[in-house]
């Protein structure tokens, strides 16, 4: 075992009170005796609610690093966890992912204090997430086209049969279930040409996205329950955007109608609007980038969907098709867009990002009535 390190300064908080990572020092009862100011605008309380307390008893989140301390007044000075999920509140409605090192210093008194050091991996791990997601979006792509080929030349084949067998039937009340044949051919061919092969471009302009919230919010009110509670929390600041209206809104109820049923009859759904600011998509950075939320608090995304969530036919539910976020996913990435999510038991949230090009908008602006 290495040699316990040593604090020789005899005044730590000192040297750390400027450091932009965030640090909490432990007594040897494992209660804060400091607290830097990074520490408080990470976890989002005060030092004076901090110390003389342990961490999990303000942030319950922290709880998670028990094991660590107990073990590193044990004898393990120098531990670290990458990518812990810290809740930051009781209900875990605010929440932050941390790399945390846990290390035991030996004051000059003979005394101990445990220094915990905790850096945000939630940019990190933002990131990490879009790289999945577009690797998804391309395979997705791929396997949308070979589906719709693969549907399109067997409709051909009923259609052609049904065309022949309407020519030799006799009578007219027969020939009404081969009409019936050749239109549900027709219609399914036009879906896989439309939806399932994504090559068309948006129809794009300047639209208000709560108009087309508000529409979703209609949609959702006349085909749910009485007893489901559709709520709605709209961002006044959210500037126009440059959208196809008919896509977006296709888009977005396959989202809505999922969270409906993840729901159940006696949930709650959520509408939410807002702007972001400095956020990347697809790569890029942005200013400002418009995101509209769908909540349900349901039972959650299954651990075992989350991985291949957007691939085509994958689904958790057993009358799905497993079409919808596939689908809902490529008509946002016509627009430079991109859907994510964070789902856990009882708060399930799919967001759809759209950049915002201030400079496209502001030149755009005198054209607009």
């Amino acid at each position: 075992m290495a040699d316990k390190p040593q604090d020789r300064s005899g005044d730590t908080g000192r040297h750390i009170e400027n450091l932009s990572t965030a640090v909490l020092v432990l007594d040897d009862r494992l209660k804060v005796r400091y607290a830097n100011p990074a520490a408080e605008q990470l976890l989002g309380v005060s030092r004076l609610q901090l110390v003389g307390r342990r961490p999990g008893d303000v942030v319950p989140g922290l709880s998670l690093l028990d094991p660590l301390l107990d073990r590193c007044v044990a004898g393990d000075y120098g531990l670290s966890r990458r990518e812990l999920a810290v809740d930051l509140d009781p209900s875990g409605t605010r929440r932050t992912n941390v790399d945390c090192a846990v290390t035991a210093l030996e004051k000059p008194d003979g005394t101990t204090e445990i220094l915990i050091e905790l850096t945000g991996a939630d940019w990190r791990l933002r990131m990490k997430r879009e790289a999945g997601l577009l690797a998804q979006l391309s395979i997705t792509r791929s396997m949308m086209r070979q589906l719709a080929h693969e549907i399109r030349n067997p409709l051909g084949g009923i259609r052609g049969a049904a065309q022949l067998l309407e020519r030799q039937l006799p009578g007219q009340e027969l020939g009404s279930y081969t009409s019936l044949i050749i239109r549900e051919a027709d219609r399914l061919a036009s879906l896989a040409g439309g939806f399932l092969a994504p090559s068309a471009q948006p129809a794009v302009e300047w639209l208000n996205v709560h108009e087309i919230v508000q529409h979703i919010h209609s949609l959702l009110v006349a085909e749910a329950p009485d007893s489901v509670r559709i709520a709605r929390d709209y961002d006044p600041s959210l500037p126009e955007l440059k959208i196809d209206r008919n896509q977006i809104i296709q888009a977005m109820m396959n989202l809505a109608r999922n969270a409906l049923q993840a729901a159940g009859p006696e949930g709650r759904l959520v509408l939410r609007t807002r702007a972001l600011m400095n956020r990347n998509i697809r790569n890029r950075g942005h200013r400002i980038v418009a995101s509209v939320e769908i909540e349900d608090d349901g039972p959650g995304v299954p651990e075992a969907l989350r991985e291949t969530l957007f691939y085509p036919l994958v689904t958790g539910s057993s009358g799905g098709t497993g079409l919808g976020l596939a689908i809902a996913q490529d008509l946002v990435s016509r627009h430079g867009g991109l859907i994510e999510f964070d789902s856990r038991p009882g708060r399930t949230v799919f967001s759809m990002l759209f950049p915002i090009d201030e400079e496209l908008r502001e030149e755009n602006e005198p054209a607009r009535t």
